[in-house]
């Protein structure tokens, strides 16, 4: 056998301890039958798409599991601790915000860097662990299919497998075409060099663009995009500086802000036929560094923290650490986390013993030993003052202060790429605070400390001027590295991790980033039939190592699963495909998976999937004792053992490739057979529905948010008000002409059911609480104008004037609701105009059922996940172009800078 990195016993080089059980390296035929007896399928589905039944243990109690037949346990104690209360007052939530989100999007793991196929443009496909179970299959409705016997999961498992054949003949197709092609350019070849004279030099011609074969796909593409291939990413040991590679494997990441300034003439770098080749990627580099966070400002005097009761005094640098506890006591799901509590204490000991420690008012030492003991409201309520002031502030006060922030982040807002101005994503360095991570991140609270000069590194041209750091201090070290994309790097103290300055999402770089990518996945498709036939044939191959990388390569391909890395001791547990342990998945007889597991950004990842019978019977395979819980089941597979096997297909083929491709592809197939009409709301909503597919045929799923609920029953109180009005509309034809009643059917006259008199008055009472709002916001706004224009300001008694007409509004309800008849209201009212207004009112109504529709059957799907990361923009523009929908019903203002290259690239007879 040979002695590949494929093959070989991982033990040492994965870092795994000795006392881990190892599969066996062949699998024995007497092994193999003995896994036969409980794999037989009952045919219902077809492999390949989540059925979602709930967690372990939800529902039926008599269901037997595969692994308690195994004797092993079914599940281990949840090591997710509830999250008790820190005691005292709690606080209200607030908005999330960027220091919600990880220092830095790329996990490093342990002796090894992360693999590619971790870049951030994948947004997490899995749940969030929010201590809620996941909803039944039969809890979440998909659209207009949810109404038939049918389940949605056997429907789309039966498109699905349809769009897998279709894969399979096109792939064929595609590789027949270019070889058709090549054999032809071939007999050319000769013939042209029989009539011609040998080359002196004996140099073979290059081809030229337009002498390559064309794809059988792209035949009707109008402007042809040609595929750049991408090199796999190398691997390295440890936590050093990062190399080139790290940088181009960078967070890709869409920056909101304002547009740049135009240039003189665009530069269409997706249609340059002499693109980079992946290693230079600039020649000259200009820019002005980063802008450091302010200084720390000490509190007042008489704002302290408490010890035990008494106000201490601190150094500032501990106060500042103090203070970073103090102004977020209202974000109880950090500050009322034991980890978060925990880890925060002991940074804050660390720095009360580094600076002298504690006194109280008389200057007595004072030993802060008890986390319970401190108190730190009054630097939350001072914060909370200052915060308040800063709301307040009136608007020519807040204007000045916009235009200083604008006039401070100007010098570091672009820089000159080859001479092209260009804008930068992220020049701020990041301010000190406490580290907050997602999910359950073991160092959640730990102290990130302030950034100086001296950690960071410059990127930048030879010959252009270095920027000058602050007075005092002096750079790391300048680097001219013409084959990074990154301006500015350092290293938080954390993780560890490297923190990139970069360009904006609608740069040039990143475009051509995300081009790659797409471009990386449309070449899969010519690949794709020989990859599933291949791994299809090796599940059933004796050499252990061989069936776990093709049980791998199958749930990476049907269940969007991550590759996945080793972790060290001190980093969040999460796991990928390769990673997984023991106790993260679960078989149920005859062929169900469940997977459980936390994934990237410590996000749950839960699903239950119906697999292949021959998966099944790997992974109980895999998990056979002696195996037990921490252990791994791909025990002879390493993410990078699995990347070097898939770029054997194609070069640079990850796991990552095929969510892109499967999205894109899916969605491609899906746009092909969509023949949308009506209004344009009806055409979005074709789209959401053919993204919810994907979505769901992907596995890009969101547990129901919170305020879901709410904000649907807020959405179905503006239809009933629309149908309340409808009537009224309706009540003043009868008052303008009575004898139409005649005329129209007698129910379109009548009151909706469910619009009773109860909630008629309450919605009454809401109407004039909506004009009493709008009416009060007038008046502010109208004085706020005059006072920047230097006049005088209205008086209250006019907004007590522009208050009376809500007491003649509340008479006409109340006359209304004691007559049922409705007076006719506007200048010189008819029947054509009042129809008219129904007309509107009727289209406003079905807009809005639409879009509560969509919401609804969205609920557990994350579209905006498909959409941005995974379906290639340029089928949302033939979309949009095809049925003449407008880009911005998909694309927000950042994403359409950021596919800035995708809607201008492409037209409509466009094909993946």
């Amino acid at each position: 056998m040979s002695s590949s990195d494929d093959d070989t016993p991982l033990v040492q080089a994965n870092g795994r301890s000795a006392g881990a059980a190892l599969s066996e390296e062949v699998i024995s035929k007497a092994t193999d039958k003995m896994m036969d007896d409980t794999t037989n399928t009952n045919g219902d589905l077809n492999p390949g798409v989540s059925i979602r039944n709930g967690p372990v243990g939800d529902g039926d109690g008599d269901v037997e599991m595969e692994d308690a037949a195994d004797g092993a346990n079914v599940r281990s104690a949840s090591k997710r601790k509830a999250r008790a209360s820190a005691g005292g007052k709690s606080y209200a939530e607030p908005e999330s915000s960027e220091e919600d989100k990880p220092l830095s999007k790329r996990r490093r793991t342990s002796g090894k860097k992360q693999a590619a196929d971790s870049d951030s443009d994948d947004v997490p496909l899995a749940q969030r662990s929010n201590g809620t179970k996941p909803p039944k299959a039969s809890e979440t409705a998909i659209g207009e299919e949810s109404d038939s016997d049918v389940p949605i999961e056997r429907k789309l498992s039966k498109q699905k497998a349809k769009i897998e054949e279709k894969a399979e003949k096109e792939a064929k197709a595609i590789r027949k075409a270019e070889a058709t092609a090549a054999a032809k350019k071939t007999t050319g070849n000769k013939s042209a060099a029989n009539g011609k004279k040998k080359q002196a030099n004996g140099i073979k011609k290059e081809e030229s663009d337009e002498e390559k074969p064309v794809k059988a796909v792209a035949k009707k593409t109008a402007k042809s995009v040609k595929s750049e291939p991408a090199t796999p990413a190398k691997k390295g040991k440890g936590k050093a500086e990062p190399t080139k590679e790290d940088v181009k494997e960078e967070t890709e990441e869409p920056e909101g802000g304002e547009e740049g300034e135009e240039e003189e003439e665009e530069y269409r770098w997706w249609e340059d036929p002499t693109k980079r080749d992946g290693t230079i990627k600039w020649t000259t580099l200009e820019h002005n560094g980063v802008l450091f966070p302010p200084p720390y400002e000490p509190l007042p005097q008489h704002v302290k923290m408490k010890y035990d009761g008494i106000p201490v005094t601190l150094e500032p640098e501990a106060e500042e650490v103090a203070g970073f506890f103090g102004s977020m006591l209202n974000s109880t799901h950090n500050v009322e986390n034991p980890t978060f509590q925990k880890n925060f204490f002991g940074d804050f000991q660390d720095v009360l013993k580094r600076t002298g420690g504690a006194k109280d008012p008389q200057g007595n030492p004072v030993e802060i030993k008890e986390f319970a003991k401190c108190d730190f409201r009054p630097i939350f309520e001072y914060y909370e003052m200052k915060r308040a002031e800063k709301r307040n502030l009136p608007p020519a006060e807040k204007k000045a202060l916009k235009a200083k922030k604008e006039a401070e982040e100007a010098p570091y807002m672009y820089c000159l790429w080859d001479g092209r101005k260009q804008r930068v994503g992220n020049f701020r360095v990041e301010p000190p605070g406490l580290f907050r991570g997602r999910g359950e991140h073991p160092k959640t609270g730990k102290v990130k400390t302030r950034v100086q000069p001296e950690q960071i590194t410059i990127n930048i041209g030879k010959e252009a001027k270095v920027p000058e750091p602050p007075p005092g201090h002096h750079w790391k070290e300048v680097k001219h590295d013409q084959e990074g994309t990154w301006l500015a790097m350092w290293q938080e103290n954390i993780n560890g991790n490297y923190k990139y300055v970069m360009l904006a999402a609608n740069s040039d770089i990143k475009g051509q980033s995300d081009y790659k990518k797409f471009e990386k996945a449309r070449e899969l498709k010519k690949h794709i039939d020989r990859i599933r036939k291949d791994y299809m044939k090796a599940l059933k191959h004796e050499l252990m190592a061989d069936r776990q990388k093709a049980t791998a390569v199958y749930l990476i391909d049907k269940f969007a699963l991550r590759a996945g890395n080793e972790k060290g001791e001190d980093e969040a547990d999460t796991v990928g495909c390769c990673s997984l342990k023991y106790e993260h998945v679960t078989l149920k007889p005859p062929n169900k998976v469940i997977f459980d597991f936390l994934g990237k950004d410590s996000i749950r990842f839960y699903d239950e999937v119906e697999v292949d019978p021959q998966v099944f019977k790997n992974l109980k395979i895999f998990k056979k004792p002696p195996k037990k819980e921490g252990d791994e089941i791909f025990d002879r597979l390493t993410t990078s053992a699995l990347n070097k096997h898939l770029s054997s297909y194609m070069p640079g083929l990850t796991a990552k490739v095929f969510r892109t491709y499967n999205a894109s592809y899916t969605f491609a197939t899906l746009l092909k057979e969509m023949k949308p009409g009506g209004s344009v709301a009806e055409k979005v909503k074709a789209y959401n529905d053919a993204n919810r597919k994907v979505a769901i045929l992907c596995n890009h799923k969101r547990t129901v948010p919170g305020g879901h609920a709410n904000q649907m029953e807020k959405l179905s109180d503006r239809i009933k008000g629309l149908r309340y009005q409808r009537w009224r509309v309706k009540q003043m034809m009868l008052s303008l002409d009575p004898d139409i009643k005649k005329k129209k059917d007698a129910k379109y006259f009548e009151l909706d059911e469910d619009l009773d008199q109860e909630w008629i008055k309450e919605h009454q009472k809401f109407l004039i609480e909506e004009q009493r709002q709008k009416i009060t916001k007038k008046f502010e706004k109208d004085n706020e104008k005059l006072a920047a224009e230097g006049k005088e300001q209205l008086k209250p008694e006019v907004l007590e004037e522009r208050l009376e007409v809500l007491k003649e509004m509340e008479k006409k309800f109340q006359k209304e609701n004691k007559t049922g008849k409705v007076e006719p209201e506007g200048k010189n009212p008819t029947i054509e105009k009042l129809e008219n207004n129904i007309l509107k009112l009727e289209q406003r109504i079905e807009n809005m059922e639409l879009q509560a529709e969509d919401k609804e059957n969205n609920k557990e799907v994350a579209l905006s996940t498909s959409k941005i990361n995974y379906i290639d923009p340029r089928l949302t523009v033939v979309f949009s172009k095809r049925f003449n929908v407008p880009i911005e019903k998909f694309f927000s203002k950042t994403l359409r800078e950021k596919f800035d290259w995708a809607i201008k690239s492409v037209d409509e007879t466009w094909e993946f």
